[in-house]
């Protein structure tokens, strides 16, 4: 079974870790370990790829028809949902932006999250530990 963010390179552990999800850095071969935090962790599309662009729109939206369904039955109170443009075609949102959504699924707000790949060099990963970090301090309270 292959593991979560798992490609070298990938910033989402340590970001993870440095926006205080986590309280060590885990590796990708310890993502099952993301439940004991409070946070669950699933794919849009049921294949790895190498990079996002590789999805079809028909994977995505079918994808997130999917999450949906999960979403209703889990009930988290957020869900992350990592990638712009992952979520602007998969839930049909072209002007999204990065954070808040308004749109909701159930009750469960919605946050989307820049994708931590090395392949996206637009953000740093101190501004990607920033953005992470505004999600936990929602999540715990601190805001919104």
């Amino acid at each position: 079974m292959g593991h979560h963010f798992a490609r070298p390179g990938n910033r989402f552990w340590p970001t993870l870790h440095r926006a205080g999800f986590t309280p060590r850095q885990l590796s990708p071969f310890e993502d099952a370990e993301l439940l004991t935090f409070g946070c669950g962790i699933t794919n849009l599309a049921p294949r790895p790829t190498t990079a996002a662009a590789e999805l079809t729109p028909e994977e995505l939206s079918a994808g997130a028809r999917t999450l949906a369904r999960k979403v209703r039955r889990f009930a988290p109170r957020f869900l992350a949902v990592v990638g712009i443009g992952a979520y602007r075609t998969a839930f049909a949102r072209p002007r999204a932006a990065l954070g808040l959504q308004e749109e909701r699924i159930a009750a469960t707000a919605i946050w989307v999250l820049p994708n931590p790949s090395g392949l996206n060099a637009n953000y740093r990963p101190a501004e990607l530990v920033r953005l992470y970090g505004e999600l936990k301090a929602a999540a715990s309270g601190l805001t919104r």
